[in-house]
Formats: structure tokens, C-alpha cells, sequence
């Protein structure tokens, strides 16, 4: 049975991804600030034995370590990380405040790294592992309030192909997922607090993107899921764009 960490997992496409990993028969553990949001998942679930929920505040790195020990301690193993959590703050280049660079650089960026440290021992150890970025379409260059996000996920291509490049020979799997503007909750309140409603944003995605429609929580999952999955066994140092046709 294989066991998936995910760094978040409590909302949209992340939860969708411990969802459809259940299903599979698999081992989850993920995180979030929110203990009883996590509790409640489990429960509604109804999947204590598969399931394990760790309180975590990204922007410290304390309980990193922690929620990879306890994850250890209760599957013994880690099959795949999936690093899904990030945040998405509106600021340009010349308004960006230090604290809001430190937050965005935290969450994104020093957190997977962090956690990955850990994680790749053990798979280094068990010779077998795929870890799973969650790119955007902003890593190329990013629209013009969203410095400090695109360079969160340009770096977080680089260390996937890092990864991919040196640790290849202790059979571990790096891939790097561009998922394309997507109506999750993050995305709906963010567009909330600046006037927009979730039907005038749908409105406004679809005469930009090419196909049509904006992303739903549902449309990365089966990528993630191959990767995660032994068919994608000699697939590494990849990039799939599940975009829409939407290049920034």
C-alpha cells in the first residue's frame, strides 16, 4: 500500500487529490492551520486508519520535521510527496512590502524545500519515490502583480529538475505540474475581496482561455494521480501544462 504526504490537502485540488488517493486504497497524510477542519476531513471520511492530519503553520518551519516524523511513525513510509499548498498574494514588483515577500517566499518556497529534506532521505533509503510540484503558469515571467509568486514557482521548477537531475540513481521521481487558473477557494476569495463574483470571474476566464472555461478542482487530479502512480515509473524532470491553452 502506498503512502502519499501532501503538503496541504484540507481544500480544493489537494483534497481532491487525498479523495481520489482513498480511493486507490492509499495512505494519506496532510497538513493545514486549521486542526479542526483536518479532524473534521477524517471523520467525514471515514478513514482513521488511512488518514493522518497534522497542524502546520507554513510560514514557520518548526513543525516540518515533525509532520514528517509523526508521518513515519504512523505508515513507516513515504511513496510520494505531493506539494500542493501555496499562496497568491496581489502585489507588483514596486509594491511588494518585505513582510509580504518573507510570507509568500515561506509558504512556497522555504516550506516544500524544508519538508522535501526529509522526505528524500527516506525514499533515498527505500530506493523509490515521486515527488509532485504544483507549478503555475507565472513561473515564466507572471502578470505584473505577482512578483514575488512567480518567483516562487520558477525556483520551484528548478529544484524539481534538481531533484530529478541528481537522485534519479536512489529511484526517486521528480515532476512539476503547471495547473492553469482554477476557481479554488484561494482563487474565489481573493477575486471576493476585489468585487468580483465567482460567476462574473468564470464569465471573465472564459474569453481568455483558449478552451473555453477556467480549471475546476477536479481537472489535475488524473495527472497527479499518474505520477503518483507506478506507470509513470521512468517518467522524471517532466512539465505538463493542465492550463486550458493558457500561457501567461
Amino acid at each position: 500500500m502506498k503512502t502519499v504526504m501532501i503538503l496541504g490537502g484540507t481544500k480544493g485540488v489537494g483534497n481532491e487529490i487525498l479523495k481520489s488517493c482513498l480511493k486507490k486504497g492509499y495512505n494519506v497524510s496532510f497538513c493545514g492551520r486549521n486542526l479542526s477542519r483536518g479532524n473534521d476531513i477524517i471523520k467525514e471520511l471515514q478513514q482513521e486508519d488511512q488518514l493522518y492530519f497534522h497542524e502546520l503553520d507554513l510560514n514557520s518551519t518548526d513543525e516540518i520535521e515533525n509532520f514528517y516524523n509523526q508521518t513515519i511513525k504512523k505508515f513507516g513510509k513515504v511513496d510520494a510527496l505531493v506539494l500542493y499548498a501555496g499562496i497568491t498574494p496581489v502585489s507588483s514588483l514596486i509594491d511588494t512590502e518585505e513582510d509580504l515577500y518573507d510570507s509568500v517566499f515561506n509558504v512556497n518556497l522555504k516550506a516544500p524545500y524544508f519538508l522535501i529534506k526529509h522526505v528524500l532521505k527516506s525514499m533515498m533509503e527505500f530506493k523509490s519515490g515521486s515527488i509532485i510540484f504544483f507549478g503555475s503558469a507565472h513561473m515564466d515571467y507572471g502578470q505584473e502583480d505577482r512578483t514575488a509568486y512567480a518567483l516562487t514557482k520558477s525556483t520551484l521548477y528548478t529544484l524539481s529538475n534538481h531533484i530529478a537531475h541528481h537522485y534519479a540513481k536512489y529511484g526517486v521521481r521528480s515532476n512539476y505540474v503547471v495547473m492553469g487558473w482554477t476557481n479554488t477557494e484561494g482563487e474565489v476569495d481573493l477575486r471576493a475581496s476585489e468585487g468580483i463574483s465567482e460567476d462574473e470571474l468564470k464569465n471573465e476566464a472564459k474569453d481568455i482561455i483558449p478552451m473555453g472555461r477556467m480549471l475546476n478542482r477536479f481537472d489535475p487530479v488524473p495527472a497527479v494521480m499518474h505520477f503518483i502512480s507506478d506507470d509513470s515509473a521512468m517518467t522524471t524532470g517532466s512539465l505538463i501544462r493542465i492550463t486550458g491553452g493558457e500561457y501567461i
